[in-house]
């Protein structure tokens, strides 16, 4: 089992491209899309069950240079 949780990304101007390119190759992602807005790239990602979910995003995502900022949303029930 793992936890779904959804991951925005704000990037450094100019570097969108060049931290989805590095974010697809940890293969860490179920889906991966860039948006429009306030944030640059929106991520699915599946947490192994009982991982703290914080610690593995600083650790697994935002080591990524590029990123300016995140935005995480838990997730509970999938209709």
């Amino acid at each position: 089992m793992s936890d779904c949780v959804f991951v925005q990304l704000r990037c450094k101007p100019g570097t969108t491209y060049k931290v989805a390119e590095e974010l697809v190759l940890k293969e860490l992602h179920s889906e991966l899309y860039s948006t429009s807005g306030e944030w640059d790239l929106l991520l699915k990602v599946y947490v192994p069950k009982g991982e703290d979910i914080g610690k593995f995003i600083n650790d697994q995502l935002l080591d990524v240079a590029g990123i300016e900022r995140s935005l995480t949303t838990l997730t509970f029930k999938v209709f």
